[in-house]
């Protein structure tokens, strides 16, 4: 059975009780609901059972259930997103905003995100409660896979928090070696992300050491290039 500490592999879907598809690991589902985004990665996700890496709710509804299980779950705002709070609107001056507000819009101010919710005047009503506060949540989903290899485990954790999907890893005792991907050199997720998963490496799997390197080959068409240049130069000195 799942217990808390686990590292899974789950699918699902997420609806509000009027229906309405809201969230899903599924690029088809997604089209068919009309909240298909080109820029999400679809696909079964992973989650150590009790970390938080998905809703309390599901999170909790997860322990004590096998590998291969399908169902489904109602989760309570105080559970999924938080109960809604009337005093978390403020009135704020449209000159604080770089574009001009439209109802509905999402923005941040300072270190906060709200909803414009009504414009009056040169004053903008802005809704800092999330904007599935107060409302349940109805997740379907299955169990796919339970991990037990560390080196699993360890790819999972970089899935988590970087969104980059090793191929070269490995582990031996305490001690695990990492090569990062070309995409990941520039990428900002990841190399805050990386730091996160040292933590969790450390305090979930154990391992005492962790070197992440940064692998660079000569492509063959480089050489090519760097051989004709060369060629050429030997034909300009036999000219000469």
């Amino acid at each position: 059975m799942i217990s808390n500490g686990d590292f899974v592999k789950i699918s699902y879907t997420a609806k509000l009780e009027t229906g309405e598809v809201i969230d899903t690991t599924s690029e088809e589902v997604a089209k068919r609901s009309g909240i298909f985004n080109e820029n999400t990665k679809y696909g079964d996700i992973y989650a150590v059972v009790g970390e938080g890496h998905v809703l309390k709710g599901l999170d909790e509804d997860l322990v004590g259930k096998e590998v291969g299980y399908k169902g489904e779950v109602k989760i309570p705002p105080a559970k999924a997103f938080g109960e809604y709070d009337p005093s978390k609107k403020d009135s704020i001056s449209i000159t604080k905003f770089r574009e001009k507000p439209e109802v509905g819009q999402r923005v941040r101010i300072g270190e906060k995100f709200g909803t414009v919710e009504r414009i009056i005047g040169r004053r903008v009503i802005v809704d800092f409660n999330h904007p599935l506060a107060g409302k349940n949540i109805i997740f379907e989903y299955e169990i796919k896979e339970k991990l037990e290899r560390l080196e699993e485990k360890l790819k999972a954790l970089f899935m988590i928090h970087t969104g980059i999907e090793l191929k070269n890893l490995s582990v031996d005792g305490e001690k695990a070696i990492v090569e990062v991907p070309n995409e990941a050199y520039l990428n900002e997720l990841f190399l805050i992300g990386r730091y996160r998963v040292v933590r969790d490496a450390f305090r979930l799997l154990n391992l005492k050491e962790i070197q992440i390197v940064e692998k660079f080959e000569k492509k063959a068409e480089e050489g090519k290039v760097e051989k004709i240049a060369e060629s050429g130069e030997e034909d300009q000195k036999t000219e000469s």
